[in-house]
């Protein structure tokens, strides 16, 4: 007798881009960031963005949180526009570089998007300690960012992203600046949060490793005009320790997503 099993529904889409181009007009002649770019990126996915200089990662990214136009094309951001999903508050954005102001403690800096959006300053101020608290940074509320080392101010701004509760955090390139020991330990802490928390993560980068660790997904992308040359998935169990960089396994996902960087160049 034939048995039937229940067929698991696919988990929603987070994130929805249909056939995205943009294009920047110029005098002599138009610049094509991203050409006719298509991804579906579901609910509690760790995808990376990894290519070369100019390859579109961060227009990606940006056109994701609204904070870039697209020429052509439909996004969709939690079942939203992306515009709507901006001022809904539906993700959190994480830039190269912390932005934090160095005349408010680390306190503070969390604390003020939510002040700016309306909360009470002692509910923005509970937010902003358990927020705090979830990158490791609890006794650290009273100190001014120029005091904390680029590390601990990176994980003051993944904090400050944070506060919203959002759904989608997106990620530029936010340990690029920082030495290797510094950048493994963050690697290692994001990758606990997210196994914690099943946040959806859009993380853009430029090392082939950190994309590895880090992904369920990676997204590798083509020389301008930026176009998704293959979409790479992530075998390696979700609680990875550093060590599984030494593993066959690990040497292997690297290797593809080497060979497809280098393809991509050769199609140019």
């Amino acid at each position: 007798m034939n048995r039937t099993h229940p067929v698991s529904p696919p988990s929603p889409s987070t994130v929805e881009i249909q056939g995205v181009s943009v294009v920047y007009p110029a005098k002599d002649h138009t610049v094509t960031a991203l050409d006719n770019v298509s991804l579906s990126i579901q609910e509690g996915e760790f995808v990376s963005l990894i290519g070369p200089s100019g390859c579109g990662k961060t227009t990606l990214l940006r056109v994701i949180a609204d904070l870039e136009q697209i020429s052509s094309g439909v996004v969709r951001v939690n079942d939203l526009s992306a515009r709507d999903a901006r001022l809904a508050r539906a993700y959190g954005y994480v830039f190269q570089a912390p932005a934090l102001f160095p005349w408010r403690t680390v306190l503070a800096n969390v604390c003020l998007p939510l002040e700016i959006h309306g909360l009470a300053k002692a509910k923005a101020r509970a937010i902003a300690l358990e927020q705090l608290a979830r990158v490791g940074l609890t006794g650290f509320e009273g100190k001014y960012p120029w005091q904390l080392s680029g590390g601990m101010q990176q994980r003051v701004s993944i904090a400050r992203a944070l506060g919203f509760e959002p759904k989608l955090l997106m990620m530029d390139e936010p340990f690029g600046a920082l030495d290797e020991i510094t950048r493994d330990r963050l690697n290692e802490q994001l990758l606990r949060l997210w196994e914690r928390e099943r946040r959806t993560i859009v993380f853009v980068t430029h090392s082939i490793p950190e994309a590895v660790f880090l992904s369920s997904r990676i997204v590798v992308m083509s020389p301008r005009p930026g176009r998704i040359v293959d979409v790479i998935e992530s075998g390696l169990p979700p609680d990875r320790t550093l060590d599984i960089r030494d593993t066959p396994e690990f040497t292997e996902i690297a290797h593809r997503v080497r060979m497809a960087l280098h393809d991509g160049h050769g199609s140019h």
